[in-house]
């Protein structure tokens, strides 16, 4: 793969990964509206995809760091019978990232077939959109049932669990969808997207054990561009979640959900 075909996927990868535009599914479209010489056979292009992503999920480590030092700390802390605000929040991101560990292991080989079917990921782009569209809908229904993350439940996490399960989809966006599926459950759009950030993280540090070692050897050609692309991402992802966690005090899902539609319909359009 060159150089630059890494670069500018990683930069994408970056943004579109907290921006609710579907990093996969723009990652899946581009190769095949633009000449970039990649891989897109879902087996030799995922591993290439999940170096990207582990950038992203190490990014958000270090930009959450004292609280996942918080976190890991109340977790043990709980396990030992002190309970306190931060073990019960590692408990809710435990619970909300099963639902899509269980899912993307079972459906590993089918999901990676999408990876090859870039009409497909325009299609949920689109589709995207709407998702977000009903979130707002849905957080003003709520509007004098808010809750905060400290009174967050275990069903209400599993919940948000399951809409993180649709970003398997190339095309549906994992920020989108949680953070509609936090809104849903009663969280303000500020709280809804700092969980989401944090439920990102594991879940792509488990698929980089996963697929990451498969690029030992260079395989494919891919270790140099995975390394450079996923550094890539990592900065535009710090940049991208630092910004969105202001926005997200001041706007809703709306004008974003509209740009995922455009995007999407664009995307259409390219392909045929």
């Amino acid at each position: 793969m060159p150089l630059l075909s890494a670069v500018i996927l990683g930069i994408i990868q970056g943004f579109a990964e907290l921006f609710p535009f579907s990093s996969l599914g723009i990652l899946v479209i581009l190769p095949h509206v633009v000449e970039l010489q990649v891989p897109t056979q879902g087996s030799r292009y995922l591993p290439f995809l999940v170096a990207l992503h582990a950038g992203t999920a190490l990014a958000l480590l270090l930009l959450f760091r004292h609280e996942w030092i918080r976190i890991v700390r109340g977790w043990f802390l709980w396990l030992k019978g002190h309970r306190t605000a931060d073990g019960k929040l590692a408990w809710m991101l435990i619970w909300g990232t099963i639902p899509t560990g269980l899912v993307g292991i079972v459906f590993k080989h089918f999901l990676e077939r999408l990876f090859a079917q870039p009409l497909l990921a325009a299609i949920f782009l689109v589709v995207n959109g709407l998702i977000m569209f009903a979130g707002d809908k849905w957080y003003r229904s709520r509007r004098q049932r808010r809750v905060d993350l400290q009174r967050l439940t275990v069903p209400a996490a599993i919940r948000i669990g399951l809409f993180q399960i649709l970003a398997l989809i190339p095309g549906l966006s994992r920020s989108g969808s949680t953070i509609t599926g936090g809104v849903g459950q009663g969280l303000s759009f500020e709280d809804a997207a700092h969980f989401s950030f944090l439920l990102a993280t594991p879940i792509i540090l488990a698929a980089s054990l996963l697929e990451l070692p498969k690029l030992h050897g260079g395989l494919h050609g891919l270790l140099v561009p995975s390394l450079i692309g996923g550094v890539l991402a990592g900065i535009t992802a710090w940049l991208s979640a630092k910004f969105l966690l202001r926005y997200f005090r001041m706007h809703n899902l709306a004008q974003l959900a509209t740009i995922s539609v455009a995007v999407g319909v664009i995307g259409i359009i390219l392909i045929h």
